[in-house]
């Protein structure tokens, strides 16, 4: 494990050193999610009505604002050829920098999710299933992101490519999130819906890291 908290720890720092990234992260949250109430006007019942579903709209593209980054820095620097010949497992590598990625992106909007929540009226029996889902949720567009990101390394125009690929990936769990909150609104159980968001987390954990470490070790030849 020393492998995966050194990439874990050097990823963090990164991170926060270039703290604007995250910034833009969180800011394009906020922001989108504050201009609907603007546009929309300030009825309650409406913005509660929206609530789940503008909240895991915004924080899906958000979460895609940042995947870009995951590997594209290694891929320019020449650290990527050293993750692929060190003793380290490369896998374990992968998990480190995909965790580093949902602590500097998804917990980021979790923490803000319930202000944004309380903005948009959302009652608050709704509340603790959003931010469960939010969890459950988050990692996976983590983990789903990082296959898209691997996969369009040095290509031009990576961002839109990236986009393209995981946009498809993405929507079950944007489905399965909104639902349990709106299962909520509806005074009917959550429970199935997010079932189903642990079941896409528990088979996105194994396999996206997999499937990462093929392509990067595609991209280096």
């Amino acid at each position: 494990m020393k492998g995966f908290k050194t990439i874990l720890v050097r990823d963090l720092r990164l991170a926060l050193r270039q703290g604007a990234d995250a910034a833009m992260v969180v800011a394009f949250f906020i922001i989108a999610v504050v201009l609907f109430p603007l546009g929309l006007g300030p009825e309650p019942n409406l913005l509660a009505q929206i609530a789940p579903g503008l909240i895991g709209v915004t924080a899906l593209l958000s979460a895609m604002l940042s995947l870009e980054r995951l590997f594209q820095q290694d891929y320019e620097d020449g650290s990527l050829e050293l993750l692929l010949i060190n003793s380290n497992p490369l896998t374990l590598q992968v998990y480190a920098k995909i965790a580093a990625h949902w602590l500097t992106t998804g917990l980021p909007l979790i923490a803000t999710t319930p202000v944004l929540a309380i903005l948009l009226n959302l009652p608050s029996e709704a509340m603790s299933v959003l931010l469960l889902a939010m969890f459950l949720a988050t990692p996976s567009l983590s983990l789903l992101g990082a296959v898209g990101a691997s996969l369009t390394l040095g290509a031009r125009r990576g961002g839109v490519l990236i986009s393209l690929l995981v946009l498809p990936l993405y929507i079950p769990v944007l489905i399965f999130a909104v639902s349990a909150v709106d299962a909520v609104l509806l005074a009917q159980s959550a429970k199935s819906n997010l079932l189903l968001l642990g079941a896409i987390l528990a088979t996105a954990l194994p396999l996206c890291p997999l499937a990462v470490t093929a392509a990067l070790r595609q991209s280096a030849e």
